[in-house]
């Protein structure tokens, strides 16, 4: 059985728990802890440190995925669990413009890290809404050839298209 490891990182709130969750044949394991809006982030929960989920593709391929938390001053977190990825998710809220320079940061920062496969996902995107797409790819400057693809980070069948996507792309480069 070959085992893959797979990123799911993003800026706060984008929906990486809910995308692994969404997926996950095992109880998602989760750092999520209540935020006050002191920080200025609002109020709910956020990662501290990681999620983790699985998904078996075929009889001999798994998925793991590690979702990151989504702040910045948790880094040292996106450092240790880009170790070993075979390929990572970016996830955006395409709703939440704000949100867009931290995207980009956090596709730099996972570039530098390791030269793996990776795939952007925009939250919230109907699959036909391909005006939104164009604009995020351009907010977020994404090369043409990087795959940007419309998610509903609550839907399984959504999830497991991104996933596919990012699959293919590491099975190419393995070629």
């Amino acid at each position: 059985m070959q085992s893959v490891k797979v990123v799911v990182t993003g800026p706060f709130n984008a929906g990486k728990t809910t995308f692994i969750k969404a997926v996950s044949e095992i109880t998602v394991l989760s750092t999520e802890r209540q935020i006050s809006d002191t920080s200025g982030e609002g109020s709910g929960e956020t990662t501290v440190a990681m999620d983790f989920g699985r998904i078996t593709i075929s009889d001999d391929v798994v998925l793991y995925l590690f979702g990151t938390p989504g702040q910045e001053r948790f880094s040292f977190m996106w450092e240790t669990l880009s170790e070993g990825m075979l390929g990572f998710v970016l996830l955006v809220d395409a709703e939440d413009r704000a949100s867009f320079e931290d995207a980009k940061t956090m596709i730099a920062f996972f570039r530098n890290m390791s030269d793996v496969p990776f795939v952007v996902a925009a939250n919230k995107v109907p699959a036909t809404d391909m005006k939104t797409l164009r604009q995020v790819r351009s907010a977020i400057e994404l090369e043409d050839e990087i795959p940007l693809l419309p998610v509903d980070a609550r839907e399984k069948e959504s999830v497991k298209a991104v996933l596919l996507g990012l699959l293919y792309r590491i099975l190419d480069s393995m070629s």
